[in-house]
């Protein structure tokens, strides 16, 4: 009975000791697993840093930002009094920079980044769709401030080309051999992988068949016409072949290694294309047309083959006071041909109206000829050789040289309280060193009215010339949007009125007298040596030097009087150009270039005759 009962007993025990043993392993295996996950995740977050919505963060997200924010740590520490007031950063950028200095920009990669600021493909400037004055919901917020600010930065370091660019943007050709292109870079990146895998030869020869392919079409063929017959099969098996490459699992950073160099290499490719075409951009505005070249040859060669006298009558209204002279410094005899004419066309007494156009040794004689013999109403024009001037001391002191209205981009960068970055770019055309010599050139006139070669007059100037300036030397165009605070780091002195506004040249009336009064001259030299940085000169001297030469002597036009920005804006109101008294093309887009804006071009050709058998030989009618 005992040995009985005992064998029940330990019959009964053996399960509950195996059951306690189990309640044991599973406590310690749910201990080790509550540990295990949260190393798990912890380690994963390491290795794939995320942004808030789940993707992998990028170092090169918002490098064009940092062209514009460049803080210091004291400005960091002051964010919150930066935050309280407008903060402005000035940027002045001679509007034609000379060609060595484009040529000299050069990338300088780091981590395949720009380190010159240049823009890179994200930096493109993007279209902003409006749909009933709406944004897209993907535009707004940092995205819409980031395209902004891409904008920006493609304006200020290539220009006007960045306008141009879009409004010269073509539906993309030749898509098929792109496709191609993409197609074969996504299977050399998948290919080194697949063929590492001994289980999918029959893809890996699959793959190196369709790039050899691919290889063999693209060295052949570089439009879509060209292709052969058979190639849409070819891209369809292409395609399938890399499908099936993703679907297995392959080493992931071999791929991602190629996709790297990929990247870096059109990144490069893009970087050098953007700064090659607007290198040619701006070759293409500096180099006169080979129609006016053309222009300017034959007439110089007839001028030698042609004698004439000029009137007496006529040289008697050259130095005539009563008269309304106008003074024009130009290279180009179709500009300043559009300026006159325009002018005396709508001029009420055109027999009052005296044209002076200054010009160098190289184009007097062609300028000499075409002024002869074209007739501007009863409108009489002088044309002068500036290099030939014997002015009071001035040539024993360096050679008279012809120098022309120079025009510089003005921008502004702004912080709000939100820390987004706003930027305001404000065009002026300035006077050149040659403005400053009017008063010894023109010793028997009072009052002139300065033009520039790049406008179009629409009406009478009459009232123009019947303004009481009161004590003022200059009446032009004011833009109150810039003021001397905005652009004082570029000011020798800091002895003026800062909330005094800038002024434009385009259409200016002088009054000669109270100019030699206050010896504007001898100041604006002055200020100009002060800015001497050892043997030359500064690219801003003569637009601080002009702005402080006229300060508190400058009597405002009303804004009626001139539309400019037709040379660098697409978007001037039509309305406004047919009303305005006077339209100035300053920009890099002038009218008589091919890359002049086209739908302004009309204001200023119809002031060419398209009868005059020159022009239609040398093509500048077409």
């Amino acid at each position: 009975m005992k040995g009985g009962g005992g064998g029940v007993s330990a019959s009964y025990s053996l399960p509950a000791k195996r059951r306690w043993k189990g309640l044991v392993i599973g406590v310690l295996g749910l201990v080790f697993l509550s540990m295990l996950v949260p190393l798990v995740f912890l380690l994963g977050l390491h290795v794939h840093p995320t942004n808030g919505d789940g993707t992998e963060q990028r170092d090169s997200a918002s490098n064009h930002v940092r062209v514009y924010d460049q803080h210091n740590d004291a400005d960091t520490r002051n964010q919150s009094k930066v935050h309280q007031s407008t903060h402005m950063d000035d940027h002045v950028i001679r509007f034609t920079p000379s060609l060595p200095k484009v040529l000299a920009n050069s990338s300088v990669r780091e981590g395949g980044n720009d380190t010159n600021g240049f823009p890179t493909p994200a930096d493109v400037p993007k279209q902003v769709k409006k749909n009933s004055g709406s944004l897209d919901r993907d535009k707004t917020g940092e995205n819409m401030t980031g395209a902004d600010e891409s904008e920006m930065i493609c304006e200020l370091k290539f220009g006007s080309y960045c306008l141009w660019r879009q409004q010269q943007k073509e539906k993309m050709e030749d898509s098929v051999v792109k496709k191609m292109k993409d197609l074969l870079f996504v299977a050399r990146a998948y290919y080194p992988s697949i063929a590492k895998l001994p289980e999918l030869d029959k893809l890996s020869h699959e793959l190196k068949q369709n790039i050899q392919d691919f290889e063999r079409v693209l060295s052949e063929t570089t439009t879509d016409k060209d292709l052969p017959p058979q190639n849409m099969q070819k891209l369809t098996m292409m395609e399938a072949a890399i499908a099936k490459a993703k679907s297995f699992r392959v080493d992931c950073n071999n791929v991602d290694k190629k996709f790297r160099q990929l990247v870096d290499l059109t990144e490069d490719e893009a970087n050098f294309h953007m700064k090659q075409s607007a290198f040619l951009y701006k070759l293409a505005v500096q180099t006169i047309p080979k129609s006016l070249h053309c222009l300017s040859m034959r007439l110089t060669v007839e001028y030698f083959r042609t004698s004439f006298e000029v009137e007496e009558a006529l040289i008697e209204k050259f130095v005539n006071p009563d008269l309304y002279h106008y003074i024009i410094f130009s290279r180009n005899i179709l500009a300043s041909s559009v300026v006159i004419n325009s002018t005396a066309l709508n001029a009420k007494e055109s027999g009052k109206q005296v044209f002076h156009l200054l010009t160098d040794r190289e184009n007097y004689f062609s300028m000499k000829l075409w002024f002869f013999r074209n007739n501007y109403g009863d409108a009489a024009v002088q044309v002068l050789n500036i290099e030939d001037l014997k002015l009071y001391n001035h040539h024993k002191v360096a050679p008279l040289d012809l120098s022309l209205p120079e025009e510089f981009r003005v921008s502004f960068r702004r912080v709000d309280k939100l820390s987004s970055t706003q930027f305001r770019t404000q065009y002026l055309s300035m006077f050149s060193h040659s403005h400053y010599l009017l008063p010894e050139i023109f010793q028997s006139l009072k009052k002139i009215v300065v033009l520039d070669d790049d406008i179009v007059v629409q009406s009478d100037f009459s009232a123009l010339w019947n303004i009481d300036m009161g004590e003022k030397v200059n009446g032009a165009m004011q833009s109150c949007a810039v003021k001397l605070f905005h652009l004082k780091t570029y000011l020798p002195s800091s002895n003026f009125d800062e909330n005094s506004c800038a002024w434009t040249s385009g259409v200016n009336i002088i009054d000669l007298s109270r100019w030699r009064e206050h010896n504007l001259t001898g100041k604006y030299q002055r200020l100009v040596h002060e800015m001497k940085k050892g043997d030359g000169i500064s690219e801003t001297s003569t637009l601080s030097a002009s702005l402080l030469t006229f300060e508190g002597l400058v009597y405002g036009l009303e804004d009626s009087w001139m539309v400019s920005g037709l040379g660098y804006n697409y978007g001037v109101d039509l309305e406004s150009i047919e009303t305005a008294a006077v339209l100035h093309f300053d920009g890099s887009m002038k009218p008589w270039l091919e890359l002049g804006i086209p739908k302004y071009k009309s204001f200023w050709r119809k002031f060419l005759n398209p009868q005059n058998q020159l022009l239609n030989d040398c093509n500048v009618n077409q």
